[in-house]
């Protein structure tokens, strides 16, 4: 005899379904005016128009943060994401607004889905190098991975690469910088392509250096080769933003960045 608790369960599960899908699309639909409205507004905008925006979107963020997933967490991410592009995208607001709504993007995307790994450099860079905010991208990334292991998801030590570059540049944390290093050449070492293997080995090599106690100017010798490499990645991606938002850093710092016709780059730190 069937039980007729099975088609009752049943159609439970698709009502949920079905709710979640259709909020899961009217927060999508709520990117498209605001996609629409990034396209047509140009260089009309006012200051007062951008506070708006901001406000809207921290509104929408709050929204999400409260929403119940319905197991669509990786989804619900891809979103979030998505509208953080948008965000970190536009140029124009943010550099009248700043990059204050950061972290509540990075916050959902590590709460939804923790080895969204394609998501990392792009909001650990909005924290740390636009924000202003090391110490939250930090928090939150080893939040990220403690839902990680060395293949889960693939190429997983890259989180830990970031992290210890924060931790160095940003931080100071020389500790923590030389303990995340050596766990990214230890996540590293597990794959055998070339790339993951020259990265392990890079990244065991400067573990050991900090692991030594190494003088403060042997320390900056370090970080201007670091800020360098971020440079030099950033010419090479045709990345503008990044290249002038790092040699305003280190300039802030009271450094000084030489870049040849060649592209080669030169960092000197005080």
């Amino acid at each position: 005899m069937i039980s007729p608790s099975r088609p009752i369960q049943l159609n439970q599960s698709i009502v949920s379904s079905l709710v979640a899908l259709l909020c899961l699309l009217g927060i999508g639909g709520l990117q498209v005016p605001r996609l629409n409205k990034l396209i047509t507004r140009g260089q009309t905008a006012s200051i007062e128009e951008f506070k708006r925006e901001v406000e809207a979107e921290r509104l929408r963020l709050n929204l999400i943060q409260k929403f119940p997933s319905f197991g669509f967490d990786n989804l619900i991410a891809n979103w979030v994401y998505l509208g953080f592009l948008q965000y970190f995208g536009d140029e124009l607001a943010r550099g009248q607004t700043g990059y204050e709504l950061s972290p509540a993007y990075f916050e959902i995307i590590v709460d939804r889905d923790p080895r969204f790994l394609g998501s990392y450099i792009s909001l650990t860079a909005s924290l740390s190098l636009y924000a202003g905010k090391p110490e939250e991208s930090v928090a939150l990334m080893a939040k990220g991975l403690k839902s990680m292991s060395p293949k889960i998801p693939p190429q997983s030590y890259y989180v830990w690469r970031y992290k210890a570059i924060d931790e160095l540049l940003f931080l100071a944390d020389i500790k923590s910088a030389q303990r995340s290093f050596a766990m990214a050449g230890q996540w590293a070492s597990v794959y055998p392509d070339a790339d993951s293997q020259n990265l392990a080995a890079i990244s065991r090599a400067t573990a050991q250096f900090l692991a030594g106690n190494p003088d403060k100017e042997r320390i900056r010798d370090a970080q201007a080769a670091i800020w360098a490499s971020v440079i030099v990645n950033a010419l090479q991606a045709n990345d503008r933003r990044t290249r002038d938002q790092v040699i305003r850093q280190i300039e802030a710092r009271g450094g000084k960045v030489t870049i040849s016709q060649e592209g080669g780059v030169s960092v000197k730190l005080p």
